[in-house]
């Protein structure tokens, strides 16, 4: 059965109480967002804790991000621009979260994308997380950074800043997040253990075809991998961090001092 409105403004209360509670933001970090229809969307204020909300915070734009009601004293979140453009690119999805969970904002920060395939659960329902490069927070330039990855991904770590999730229905971007950071730490802890053991391609493969059978809403996995041409994500070798480009250059270069040193022979 379908909620109505303000049971889904209870809803959106709820989820911020989780992430408060599960310290994936601090203060007054994070957003959430839900689409009633093609032109109505729900958001959190800004400049509020996401732990403390009740209903009446919950403010109502339109596709544009334009205030449609808001109680007094309240105003979108000022990260709506970013909410809109995945709701502009992915007609499938019913709800974005936005937040800053401890493991996911620190692989951000150190410029890692969660791409090592370590666990069945992760590259089944949550797949690679790139990394999408920096952007200026409440400006066109966090958007304009994510799009690119919003046809082939569930999920991305914006570059020193957090992580985006969003999917069917405001749970399960909810419950996306939660994976992120679950994967996250576990790959943070696997590191510090010498390095997690990763899946091999027919490994992979097998657990592609899992989720197949399973019918999983989203685009993850991705035919194609976007940055690196190769035939999925998790084998990319970490080429959906917003610095792989730098990692081809370094490559490029040490490719052509090897051919000069050969010809000084």
């Amino acid at each position: 059965m379908a909620l109505n409105e303000y049971e889904i403004k209870k809803m959106m209360c709820d989820v911020g109480k989780r992430i408060y509670d599960r310290n994936m933001v601090a203060a007054n970090d994070g957003n959430i967002s839900v689409k009633l229809n093609d032109n109505e969307f729900l958001c959190t204020p800004t400049g509020v804790s996401k732990g403390f909300m009740t209903p009446e915070y919950i403010c109502k734009v339109d596709a544009q991000g334009n205030v449609i009601q808001a109680n007094k004293g309240f105003k979108p979140s000022s990260e709506i621009k970013m909410h809109m453009r995945v709701y502009a690119k992915r007609p499938d999805v019913g709800a974005v979260v936005h937040a800053h969970p401890t493991f996911a904002t620190s692989f951000a920060i150190a410029g890692i994308p969660l791409t090592q395939p370590i666990m069945p659960e992760a590259v089944i329902a949550l797949g690679c997380v790139p990394i999408a490069p920096y952007g200026t927070p409440s400006t066109m330039e966090i958007p304009d950074a994510v799009e690119p990855y919003l046809e082939h991904f569930d999920a991305v770590l914006l570059e020193s800043h957090g992580a985006l999730t969003w999917s069917t229905d405001l749970m399960a971007a909810y419950m996306k997040m939660e994976s992120v950071e679950f994967y996250a730490e576990l790959l943070y802890k696997a590191k510090q253990l010498g390095g997690p053991k990763e899946f091999d391609k027919e490994q992979i493969a097998k657990l592609y075809e899992i989720r197949r059978k399973m019918g999983l809403p989203g685009r993850h996995p991705a035919n194609l991998c976007q940055n690196k041409g190769k035939e999925n994500c998790h084998n990319c070798g970490g080429g959906c961090s917003s610095s792989a480009q730098v990692d081809d250059n370094k490559e490029l270069v040490a490719a052509i001092t090897k051919k000069v040193l050969q010809s000084l022979k």
